[in-house]
């Protein structure tokens, strides 16, 4: 069973990659490369807990969830996801949406999130020992 729901919130996190593998060019929309990255990373950290039996908590904080998976799996990019996490926060509001500290991210950030998310992934999908032929289905 744990695997089952590790297995759907890793389907749902491709959903997301499936979104930012269409658009991470789009240098209009930066932004929502980042909102789906950040919504991606969320859902393969809870599939990481879901797997381990852990409680998911109803949560977006994706430092929170970062810091509850740590007993399960090292991840070094801390700014990376200091910067998603904030943006998601922030662009709950009309006034910041989407921004990071200094603006919009820019093309080279929305492709750095995308490639991080990615590779994070799969990284994940490796560790849980799901294939991706099984989240596509």
């Amino acid at each position: 069973m744990k695997h089952e729901l590790a297995r759907e919130w890793l389907r749902a996190a491709y959903s997301d990659i499936v979104v930012l593998h269409k658009i991470v060019d789009d240098e209009y929309i930066t932004h929502m490369t980042a909102f789906h990255s950040q919504q991606a990373i969320e859902k393969i950290l809870k599939a990481i807990l879901e797997y381990h039996s852990d409680e998911v908590p109803k949560k977006h904080d994706i430092l929170m969830l970062k810091d509850r998976v740590m007993p399960y799996l090292q991840i070094d990019n801390e700014d990376l996801f200091e910067d998603l996490n904030a943006l998601y926060i922030d662009s709950r509001y009309p006034g910041n949406m989407g921004l990071l500290p200094y603006g919009k991210p820019t093309l080279k950030d929305a492709k750095e999130f995308y490639d991080f998310t990615n590779a994070f992934f799969i990284e994940v999908c490796e560790l849980l020992n799901i294939e991706l032929k099984d989240i596509r289905e």
